[in-house]
């Protein structure tokens, strides 16, 4: 299976595909962080390259929630990334997972089919992750663990401090790969 993982620079996702015997490739605008398949540019210039499996992680700034005190004064950005949102969505892929945090694609686009937690998959923490997806199951828990922390919302600022807060967590990723293949 022809796999994309858009918006991906830490090879995550990818990887846990690739294991699988999958050719699964990134593409982000950053370099990837792990050696492997990885296309640094723009996704939408690929998505008709004949993929089979579409998994889309669209940065979450001006969509997130959690930045609702600051949507004001962002009009024109957050109006662009729901565009990006409704483009991946649509990409001519036959199965898409596209994640995001709690954000306004539930109100602007439509609610997500599921909402997991990293402690579902194996992490001791909390971060929920909206899925929304077309012709793909929903992601059943594999390691349900306790002593759950927000340890995202704990980042102290840093330059790193996006790319932290954005990397899949290794069980949710396995489960992607198990799950969807």
């Amino acid at each position: 299976m022809r796999v994309l993982i858009a918006c991906e620079f830490s090879g995550i996702v990818r990887d846990a595909f690739a294991k699988r015997g999958h050719d699964a490739w990134s593409c982000d605008l950053l370099p990837t962080e792990r050696p492997g398949n990885h296309i640094q540019g723009d996704v939408c210039e690929i998505l008709e390259d004949g993929w089979d499996l579409l998994i889309a992680h669209p940065p979450c700034t001006h969509l997130a929630v959690s930045g609702a005190r600051w949507f004001k004064d962002k009009l024109t950005e957050q109006a662009e990334a729901l565009e990006f949102v409704r483009l991946l969505l649509n990409a001519p892929i036959p199965q898409i997972a596209l994640e995001n945090p709690i954000s306004i694609i539930s109100s602007r686009i439509r609610k997500p089919d599921q909402i997991i937690q990293p402690w579902q998959f194996g992490h001791p923490e909390t971060k929920a992750t909206c899925l929304w997806l077309k012709k793909l199951s929903l992601l059943e828990s594999t390691n349900i663990v306790t002593g759950r922390i927000a340890r995202v919302h704990r980042e102290p600022p840093s330059a790193e401090r996006g790319k932290n807060r954005s990397r899949t967590y290794q069980g949710i990723a396995d489960a992607m790969a198990e799950q969807w293949s």
